[in-house]
């Protein structure tokens, strides 16, 4: 749960602002609902946003302090006027939004402020969301609910009503793969995931994919083939690739590597070396970039696009790589 204030502002701008102002205007709405997809830091905000509340010596007047001992005590999950509420099982139960309420009759312990987080707010039942809404329908004074979801299309409308929005922006790819590197992944494999998705659950997933792993290798293995003659990389495509890549979907994230390759040597030929998806080729990549110019680079990419194109119509997957190995190593054009 750890964070600062200033290091989710650097990651989520334009929530953290809206905070401030409400903080800073006495503008604190009733409740929050706080959206975006796993990584993005609402837990975190929610909890930072509880702080300013009860902290003992705000900075600027809104940023906790997190030393003093209220916001030592909500970090540590023990605030007798925090409560967090998150799916018992596979789902938020009426009975635990039942208790809440109960706990919100009584007076507040330590001061006049009460603080309520539920986590994966779309997992209430309907009878959780019901008794949930009477109770933002008729809200006390200076009580604070924050509503975290990655799916509001699951949540009540009428809930959502009641509630002001944060929407929390996608992780970008490079504090995905720094987060990645915190987890232990390897560079290469941190690089690549974090283009593959902004999302650090799945990254993390194909971090540890052996599958994926491999089929890095037989696409960068493909790419060098294609330096030697066409022989080659149409057995290099018979023995490995297509015994790897069966389904569709999966030869569709063949391409997508394919792009990240070509769009790496653009990098390079650019001077931007930084924030590769293959940086472990950087020396090959360099050489091979002394050979090809901007305009060959991007006209490959549109072949491989072509190609991703063709097969969402259903082209026979095998013809469909030979025609693009002999455009790319520049043979015939597509029939």
């Amino acid at each position: 749960m750890s964070n600062s204030w200033e290091a989710a502002a650097a990651r989520q701008p334009i929530v953290m602002r809206m905070i401030e102002n409400s903080i800073l205007k006495s503008r604190i709405a009733h409740a929050y609902l706080l959206e975006g997809d796993p990584g993005t830091g609402k837990k975190e905000t929610a909890f930072l946003f509880a702080k300013s509340f009860f902290c003992l010596d705000p900075k600027k007047k809104f940023m906790p302090c997190e030393t003093c001992i209220n916001c030592r005590r909500i970090e540590h999950g023990n605030h007798p006027d925090v409560h967090l509420i998150e799916p018992d099982g596979l789902s938020i139960k009426k009975d635990q939004i039942q208790h809440l309420q109960q706990e919100f009759t009584k007076t507040a312990v330590e001061s006049s402020w009460k603080v309520y987080i539920i986590n994966q707010a779309d997992k209430m039942t309907t009878s959780a969301a019901n008794s949930l809404l009477k109770f933002l329908e008729e809200p006390s004074l200076q009580t604070v609910a924050f509503l975290l979801t990655e799916q509001s299309s699951q949540m009540l409308p009428t809930i959502l009503s009641r509630c002001q929005q944060l929407s929390f922006k996608p992780i970008d790819s490079n504090e995905l793969k720094q987060r990645l590197l915190e987890e232990k992944v390897t560079v290469p494999m941190a690089s690549l995931s974090a283009k593959m998705t902004n999302r650090l659950e799945e990254a993390l997933a194909l971090s540890h994919d052996e599958w994926f792993a491999q089929a890095r290798s037989i696409v960068l293995k493909l790419y060098e083939g294609l330096k030697g003659s066409g022989l080659s990389v149409v057995v290099l495509l018979s023995e490995e690739f297509h015994a790897h890549f069966k389904e569709k979907q999966q030869v569709s994230l063949a391409l997508d590597l394919f792009v990240f390759i070509y769009r790496d040597l653009l990098s390079i030929m650019t001077g931007e070396e930084k924030g590769l998806a293959f940086p472990d080729c950087l020396a090959s990549f360099k050489q091979d970039a002394l050979l090809l110019s901007a305009d060959m680079l991007a006209e490959r990419m549109t072949f491989i696009l072509e190609a991703k194109r063709k097969l969402n119509s259903n082209m026979n997957q095998q013809l469909l790589m030979e025609q693009l190995l002999l455009k790319l190593q520049g043979g015939h054009a597509f029939v």
